[in-house]
């Protein structure tokens, strides 16, 4: 492969962004890496029935690209995915992209300010610049359970729905209860002749404002400005969401207030609603929405066990009270490793540092978009960049800003590289974890996939997400090093 001038990692959302804005800016030496054989991402992999966002379609879509043709103001996946392809095609990026090449090493030359990408099926090149674009939910996390290798059954994770498993009248078990399990429990509950559910903390969940995007709401979608006019509307009403995430927890409170009233609207059931009751502050967990989890709790053919499991035989779960569930599949709904993924790449940066290093003491970078010791590495939904309440695709789009206009800061200065200073670092990150610790998260109960093994919140940005995008509007290049390569290209 010639070497590009920029290499990005990823082709979902992020990746996708930033080939768009570098084409913009008449920059075209640069390729997409994908490890799969199709673009998409999370869109691409999560194919589990009754996957949907729970964003609003027109805020989780680009500003630039606004689609008229949404056909729930929750779009299911495949339209989201359809979405995708068709700004591939618009934007003309198939020549830049190169699938089945997954990343498996960045290590940076100091001598010619230059990185060393390898990939998956041997190949090796240099770039000058690199964006991460993959993402924090992509790596599916299992639970450590004794025996769970033992299982003879069929088994699956539900990023990698096996399509193949005919679940009608089998006996399912289902463990987890985040995100993706409320959206595929109820359609799993309709088929399984018999389905156990393991909870382990029960989720806030509201009820999900969906309609069909029809009549006179298409037609107005369809009108000039009809479309931006609703995508808007939804940002600000979702950013009053985080009023309560970002200046005081008891603010909240109308928000339990709201989960509450809708658990007792569907379990009528006062032991099964108790179990279903969460004894954390809402918000401390990513807040669900369904109109349709509950009901199938309340099914006959279903049970919610809150009993932890202890043990996995070859064709059964058991619980910590000493119940034996025979089942024929087991589901496992358990989301996705997020504090720890990006800990694991092989990137190694200045003098031979590599990022575990750079990370001892937890992920952080500055402004979740570069980190000290690793010049011209750009990280798209990095550390403390994720949202509880809005679309990140909003986050994603400044800091896709962000990078062109540290691009710009290296055409105009000559330099070869940027490396953002230890010190405008750590004090961007103090800051950021004290407002943090006044927040929910700090709630000794809390504990979620949010947070690290200290206890920090790594992931979610604590303040509206207007703040974010202001503050991410221009580099400050005293922030930055400018590096110049020690010896010639061609030395």
């Amino acid at each position: 492969m010639p070497s590009p001038g920029v290499t990005i990692i990823g082709s979902g959302f992020a990746g996708l962004c930033m080939a768009i804005k570098l084409k913009e800016a008449g920059y075209h030496d640069f390729v997409i890496l994908e490890k799969a054989g199709e673009i998409g991402g999370t869109w691409r992999d999560n194919t589990y029935p009754g996957c949907a966002c729970d964003v609003p379609s027109p805020l989780y879509s680009f500003s630039f690209e606004l689609n008229p043709g949404w056909s729930r103001l929750f779009s299911p996946q495949e339209e989201i995915w359809d979405y995708l392809r068709a700004c591939v095609r618009k934007y003309g990026l198939e020549p830049h992209l190169r699938f089945g090449k997954e990343v498996c090493g960045l290590e940076y030359d100091d001598e010619r300010a230059l990185w060393r990408v390898s990939t998956g099926d041997g190949e090796t090149f240099e770039t000058h610049a690199v964006v991460s674009g993959v993402g924090a939910l992509h790596v599916p996390s299992f639970p450590e359970i004794p025996g769970r290798e033992r299982f003879t059954g069929t088994v699956f994770h539900s990023a990698r729905w096996d399509h193949s498993a005919d679940l009608n009248g089998k006996r399912v078990a289902v463990v987890g209860t985040g995100a993706s399990a409320i959206q595929f429990v109820p359609v799993v509950a309709e088929q399984a002749s018999r389905l156990t559910v393991f909870q382990r903390t029960p989720p806030w969940i509201q009820p999900k404002p969906d309609l069909p995007i029809d009549g006179r709401l298409k037609r107005a979608m369809e009108t000039p400005g009809g479309a931006r006019l609703l995508r808007d509307a939804v940002y600000w009403l979702l950013e009053t969401r985080a009023v309560g995430f970002t200046i005081d927890p008891r603010l909240m409170k109308v928000h339990q207030a709201m989960a509450e009233r809708h658990l007792a609207r569907q379990v009528p059931d006062p032991e099964l609603r108790a179990k279903l009751t969460p004894d954390y502050t809402i918000g401390c967990k990513r807040i669900l929405l369904s109109n349709d989890y509950y009901p199938a709790l309340t099914r006959d053919n279903v049970e919610l066990v809150t009993d932890g499991i202890t043990e996995i035989r070859e064709r059964s779960v058991v619980d910590a009270a000493g119940r034996e569930h025979e089942v024929d599949v087991i589901v496992y709904g358990t989301g996705f490793r997020v504090v720890d993924s990006l800990n694991e790449q092989r990137i190694v940066g200045r003098n031979g540092v590599k990022i575990q290093d750079a990370w001892r003491d937890g992920i952080e970078a500055y402004y979740g978009i570069t980190t000290a010791g690793f010049p011209n590495l750009f990280f798209l939904l990095g550390p403390n960049t994720g949202l509880g309440h809005t679309s990140v695709v909003f986050m994603i789009e400044s800091q896709v800003r962000y990078v062109m206009d540290c691009l710009r800061l290296l055409s105009r200065t000559k330099a070869k590289a940027l490396d953002v200073r230890p010190s405008a670092q750590r004090a961007y990150n103090d800051r950021l974890q004290r407002r943090l610790d006044r927040l929910v998260w700090s709630d000794g109960g809390c504990t979620s996939w949010y947070l690290d093994e200290h206890g920090r919140n790594r992931t979610l940005w604590p303040g509206f997400t207007f703040e974010y995008w202001a503050r991410t509007r221009k580099v400050k290049p005293k922030a930055y090093e400018l590096i110049r390569a020690r010896i010639s290209d061609a030395g």
